[in-house]
């Protein structure tokens, strides 16, 4: 695949002031802003910043961000699946992980995250890609928003289907260890046949290994 990618921007008013939504960047474009010190929910912000920069140089690799007119107060990271997880087992070229989404505590409830996801599917070539987020109660900030599981789960739900990601079924171990743990999925329509049936596969991994195993015996 030639992983396209095409630049787009839109303006968000929040009673904070005007946020600049634009992306993808590449790194060039992205040292030109300042990363807000408070986008800590991954790593220290000047490490987060250096990863976001690295990722944006991968061929696949896309960083969608919203901005003052200097400062990065919010983004969203795609790229490939971690080799070391299982929805890298089959090495699928149009399948993509939403990575991480953060927003500054100052921005939560402006609608910025949104505004990142919807700005994230204006480029028409991730109609070519499978997009997954894996979603794990305990990455979740339930202490600063004050909600339960469940309400955050909601939210989350109705965030990512902005960007037309929606629960799916899965067998992943660490997915299935709670019932508020969820995989999300989008899938472009110009994904082939050949690859839903190797995600697919891949989403009841399991499955397929022990029917594998007993079809050998």
């Amino acid at each position: 695949m030639d992983h396209v990618k095409t630049y787009h921007s839109i303006t968000r008013d929040t009673p904070s002031g005007s946020i600049i939504i634009e992306g993808p960047l590449d790194s060039s474009a992205l040292a030109d802003y300042h990363f807000h010190e408070h986008l800590t929910a991954f790593r220290p912000s000047s490490k987060q910043f250096e990863a976001i920069k690295s990722i944006a140089d991968f061929k696949e690799g896309r960083i969608i961000v919203a901005r003052t007119e200097d400062t990065i107060v919010g983004y969203v990271t795609y790229l490939h699946p971690d080799p070391l997880e299982r929805w890298s087992e089959f090495n699928m070229d149009d399948l993509i992980e939403l990575g991480a989404i953060e927003v500054i505590p100052k921005y939560r409830g402006a609608r910025i995250a949104s505004g990142l996801l919807h700005l994230s599917m204006l480029d028409d070539y991730m109609e070519n890609y499978i997009v997954i987020s894996t979603e794990y109660y305990w990455h979740w900030d339930l202490d600063g928003t004050k909600l339960s599981i469940w309400d955050y789960r909601k939210i989350m739900e109705k965030m990512m289907s902005v960007g037309g990601l929606l629960p799916a079924p899965t067998d992943d171990p660490e997915i299935i260890s709670h019932p508020a743990n969820c995989l999300m999925v989008r899938i472009g329509k110009n994904v082939s046949e050949d690859s839903i049936t190797k995600f697919d596969e891949l989403r009841f991994l399991q499955r397929h290994q022990y029917r594998n195993m007993r079809e050998g015996l």
